[in-house]
């Protein structure tokens, strides 16, 4: 790696690997700001993975619900819905049906699943746990175990209690996502710590806790802005390729839900929750997001174009 580039990171296992994947994913490695490749390289292009839930999202708008609909209680089906017929390259599992306000579902009901996703779904996987607590630490380091050798993203670290999850990942080969909130210095600390447990850097990725469109997107922007800028300037605790759940920070906004009906010059409900969503990952691609969480295909179908655009244009 160059002193002053983002570190290449994989996701997944083959099995020249060890793993079971089809294929693996890999991103970072740039050399310049994103898509300045004029003046350095973007080896990797920015991948979307598609969030599953381990539960019915019944908090989920209608809009985002619609496409899934016959498969909502069906995660398995889900993903292998949306690599069958979508072409994702990678899955999300979010278990939120193990957080306290929802199903309470047990580590060993999150492994039971992950299995059967693990066997019926080859793309690479990011397991993102319930939330940070006890909860977390249990769930997450049941399902790092259970898929072993498949170097699987596990997320999310924080800086209240990363240690847990970074002994999962190391114990069983797989990666971490860092979330920090929203601030640069707090990043560096949270990547500083977890690499002081003789975790390898090139196995972390940043989440800079993201904010949707009109809901924190200008400040999630600039802190981004400001960690590159100082990777690129050679700071190797700030080298890592960005995450971004985009999703599940669009989707929850008032404006996405809002009906027509009561809002007329705010346009269709649907087509707006749509937009709302590309209008928020395409910023983060210009922040330099590698890894974008998103619900919605249609979103993903324009956001994916944007990505194939930026990376012969850029």
């Amino acid at each position: 790696m160059n002193s002053s580039s983002v570190r290449k990171i994989r996701i997944g296992n083959t099995p020249a690997d060890g793993g079971t994947r089809a294929s693996s994913i890999e991103v970072g490695g740039e050399s310049c700001l994103p898509y300045h490749q004029f003046e350095g390289i973007m080896p990797c292009k920015p991948v979307i993975a598609w969030e599953i839930p381990d539960v019915r999202p019944d908090d989920w708008c209608e809009t985002v619900k619609d496409p899934y609909r016959e498969l909502l209680g069906d995660p398995v089906g889900w993903a292998r819905y949306v690599v069958e017929k979508h072409g994702a390259r990678i899955i999300c599992l979010d278990l939120r049906g193990a957080r306290l306000d929802k199903e309470n579902r047990s580590a060993a009901a999150s492994v039971e699943l992950l299995r059967g996703l693990l066997k019926d779904v080859k793309v690479p996987l990011i397991i993102k746990g319930p939330g940070p607590g006890q909860k977390q630490n249990e769930v997450i380091a049941a399902c790092a175990e259970a898929a072993q050798g498949e170097r699987c993203l596990l997320a999310s670290a924080v800086g209240e209690e990363y240690k847990t999850l970074v002994a999962a990942a190391i114990a069983y080969g797989h990666l971490v996502v860092a979330e920090s909130p929203i601030d640069v210095n707090l990043c560096k600390q949270l990547n500083i710590l977890i690499s002081d447990l003789s975790f390898p850097s090139d196995r972390i990725v940043i989440d800079p806790l993201t904010g949707g469109l009109g809901y924190g997107l200008e400040y999630t922007y600039s802190v981004m802005e400001r960690i590159r800028l100082q990777a690129l300037s050679g700071d190797a605790m700030m080298q890592m390729p960005f995450i971004n759940f985009v999703g599940g920070e669009v989707w929850k906004a008032k404006e996405v839900k809002m009906p027509a009906a009561k809002e007329p010059m705010w346009g269709n409900e649907r087509e707006r929750g749509v937009l709302w969503e590309v209008a928020t990952a395409v910023s983060l691609l210009y922040a330099g997001a590698g890894i974008l969480v998103m619900r919605h295909p249609a979103a993903i179908a324009v956001v994916e174009k944007t990505i194939e655009n930026l990376m012969k244009n850029g």
